[in-house]
Protein backbone atom coordinates (compact mmCIF):
# COMPACT_ATOMS: atom_id res chain seq x y z
CA UNK A 1 0.00 0.00 0.00
CA UNK A 2 1.11 3.93 -1.13
CA UNK A 3 1.16 6.50 1.54
CA UNK A 4 -0.61 9.43 -0.44
CA UNK A 5 1.14 13.01 0.29
CA UNK A 6 -0.88 16.07 0.38
CA UNK A 7 0.39 19.16 -0.75
CA UNK A 8 -0.37 22.16 0.98
CA UNK A 9 -0.89 24.89 -1.60
CA UNK A 10 1.35 28.03 -0.81
CA UNK A 11 -0.48 31.17 0.68
CA UNK A 12 -1.11 32.69 -2.60
CA UNK A 13 -3.17 29.67 -4.07
CA UNK A 14 -4.73 28.57 -0.63
CA UNK A 15 -7.88 30.43 -1.27
CA UNK A 16 -7.74 29.69 -5.40
CA UNK A 17 -8.75 32.49 -7.75
CA UNK A 18 -12.15 32.98 -8.40
CA UNK A 19 -14.03 32.60 -11.83
CA UNK A 20 -13.02 34.36 -14.69
CA UNK A 21 -16.58 36.06 -14.69
CA UNK A 22 -16.47 36.62 -11.28
CA UNK A 23 -13.05 38.30 -11.21
CA UNK A 24 -14.07 40.61 -14.37
CA UNK A 25 -17.09 42.06 -12.25
CA UNK A 26 -14.96 42.71 -9.23
CA UNK A 27 -12.51 44.36 -10.92
CA UNK A 28 -15.01 46.39 -13.00
CA UNK A 29 -17.00 47.35 -9.96
CA UNK A 30 -13.77 48.57 -8.73
CA UNK A 31 -13.05 50.65 -11.58
CA UNK A 32 -16.22 52.36 -11.14
CA UNK A 33 -15.14 53.59 -7.10
CA UNK A 34 -11.63 53.76 -7.78
CA UNK A 35 -9.21 56.62 -9.54
CA UNK A 36 -5.80 56.44 -10.15
CA UNK A 37 -3.76 59.61 -8.99
CA UNK A 38 -1.56 59.76 -12.99
CA UNK A 39 -5.44 59.43 -14.26
CA UNK A 40 -6.57 62.04 -12.29
CA UNK A 41 -3.53 64.43 -13.34
CA UNK A 42 -4.14 63.47 -16.77
CA UNK A 43 -7.67 64.24 -17.21
CA UNK A 44 -6.94 67.87 -15.02
CA UNK A 45 -4.19 68.73 -17.64
CA UNK A 46 -5.79 68.00 -21.02
CA UNK A 47 -7.27 71.22 -22.58
CA UNK A 48 -11.32 71.59 -21.50
CA UNK A 49 -13.52 70.24 -18.88
CA UNK A 50 -12.33 66.89 -17.50
CA UNK A 51 -16.11 65.95 -16.39
CA UNK A 52 -15.41 65.64 -13.02
CA UNK A 53 -14.52 68.16 -9.75
CA UNK A 54 -11.68 67.26 -7.27
CA UNK A 55 -12.56 67.31 -3.59
CA UNK A 56 -9.97 67.28 -1.04
CA UNK A 57 -11.79 66.26 2.39
CA UNK A 58 -8.72 66.43 4.58
CA UNK A 59 -8.60 69.61 7.46
CA UNK A 60 -7.59 73.53 6.64
CA UNK A 61 -3.83 72.60 8.11
CA UNK A 62 -3.34 69.44 5.75
CA UNK A 63 -5.07 71.86 2.87
CA UNK A 64 -2.68 74.62 3.54
CA UNK A 65 0.34 72.46 3.62
CA UNK A 66 -0.66 71.04 0.09
CA UNK A 67 -3.28 70.32 -2.45
CA UNK A 68 -4.69 69.59 -5.69
CA UNK A 69 -4.27 72.65 -7.90
CA UNK A 70 -8.25 73.64 -8.28
CA UNK A 71 -9.88 71.07 -5.96
CA UNK A 72 -12.35 72.05 -3.80
CA UNK A 73 -11.80 72.20 0.02
CA UNK A 74 -14.92 69.98 1.52
CA UNK A 75 -13.53 68.75 4.84
CA UNK A 76 -15.42 65.19 5.92
CA UNK A 77 -16.99 66.43 8.70
CA UNK A 78 -18.61 69.46 6.75
CA UNK A 79 -19.79 67.64 3.60
CA UNK A 80 -23.32 67.02 4.94
CA UNK A 81 -23.70 71.14 5.66
CA UNK A 82 -21.56 72.28 2.49
CA UNK A 83 -21.63 69.98 -0.36
CA UNK A 84 -25.54 71.47 -1.70
CA UNK A 85 -23.99 74.45 -2.20
CA UNK A 86 -20.64 73.85 -3.09
CA UNK A 87 -21.09 70.65 -5.90
CA UNK A 88 -23.10 70.24 -8.63
CA UNK A 89 -24.97 67.38 -8.22
CA UNK A 90 -24.78 66.23 -12.24
CA UNK A 91 -21.13 66.81 -11.85
CA UNK A 92 -19.00 63.56 -10.58
CA UNK A 93 -17.17 63.59 -7.64
CA UNK A 94 -13.15 62.43 -6.56
CA UNK A 95 -12.78 62.30 -3.09
CA UNK A 96 -8.69 62.42 -1.87
CA UNK A 97 -7.30 62.18 1.64
CA UNK A 98 -3.70 61.78 2.81
CA UNK A 99 -3.02 59.00 1.57
CA UNK A 100 -3.35 54.99 1.24
CA UNK A 101 -3.09 54.79 5.08
CA UNK A 102 -5.75 57.33 5.68
CA UNK A 103 -9.74 56.19 5.12
CA UNK A 104 -10.85 59.65 5.14
CA UNK A 105 -11.60 59.50 1.27
CA UNK A 106 -13.67 56.72 1.56
CA UNK A 107 -15.86 58.19 4.15
CA UNK A 108 -15.97 61.18 2.66
CA UNK A 109 -17.18 59.39 -0.96
CA UNK A 110 -19.88 57.59 1.14
CA UNK A 111 -21.15 60.47 2.81
CA UNK A 112 -21.76 62.23 -0.45
CA UNK A 113 -23.14 59.12 -2.32
CA UNK A 114 -25.54 58.98 0.51
CA UNK A 115 -26.44 62.63 -0.68
CA UNK A 116 -26.72 61.69 -3.76
CA UNK A 117 -23.74 62.46 -5.72
CA UNK A 118 -21.47 60.56 -8.06
CA UNK A 119 -18.50 59.51 -6.56
CA UNK A 120 -14.99 58.04 -6.98
CA UNK A 121 -12.15 57.97 -4.46
CA UNK A 122 -8.62 58.56 -5.58
CA UNK A 123 -6.12 56.07 -4.93
CA UNK A 124 -3.02 57.22 -3.27
CA UNK A 125 -4.31 60.50 -1.79
CA UNK A 126 -2.59 63.37 -1.65
CA UNK A 127 0.41 61.21 -0.41
CA UNK A 128 1.03 59.56 -4.19
CA UNK A 129 0.15 62.94 -6.12
CA UNK A 130 3.07 64.05 -4.33
CA UNK A 131 5.14 61.35 -4.82
CA UNK A 132 4.32 60.84 -8.27
CA UNK A 133 5.69 64.46 -9.10
CA UNK A 134 2.78 66.21 -10.25
CA UNK A 135 2.38 70.08 -8.91
CA UNK A 136 0.75 71.15 -6.04
CA UNK A 137 -0.65 74.48 -4.03
CA UNK A 138 0.47 75.35 -0.55
CA UNK A 139 -0.43 78.28 1.76
CA UNK A 140 3.08 79.75 0.50
CA UNK A 141 2.06 79.03 -3.38
CA UNK A 142 2.71 75.91 -6.51
CA UNK A 143 5.41 73.62 -5.62
CA UNK A 144 6.41 70.18 -7.03
CA UNK A 145 8.52 67.49 -5.55
CA UNK A 146 10.69 65.30 -8.14
CA UNK A 147 8.97 62.02 -9.00
CA UNK A 148 9.62 59.13 -6.69
CA UNK A 149 10.94 56.37 -8.16
CA UNK A 150 9.10 53.70 -6.55
CA UNK A 151 6.14 55.06 -7.77
CA UNK A 152 6.43 56.71 -11.14
CA UNK A 153 9.01 56.20 -13.55
CA UNK A 154 11.72 58.76 -13.88
CA UNK A 155 11.85 60.68 -17.76
CA UNK A 156 8.60 58.78 -18.70
CA UNK A 157 5.23 60.27 -19.72
CA UNK A 158 3.75 57.28 -17.58
CA UNK A 159 4.10 53.34 -16.34
CA UNK A 160 2.36 52.15 -19.74
CA UNK A 161 -0.55 50.27 -17.18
Amino acid sequence: MTATTTVTPNAVLRVPPASPAAAAAYFGASLAFHADVSDVASALAADGDPGFVVIDTRSTASWDQGHVPGAVHLPTALIAEQAGQLLDRTVPVVTYCWGPGCNGATRAALALAELGFQVKEMLGGFEYWAREGFAYETWEGSARRDADPLTAPVDSDGCGC
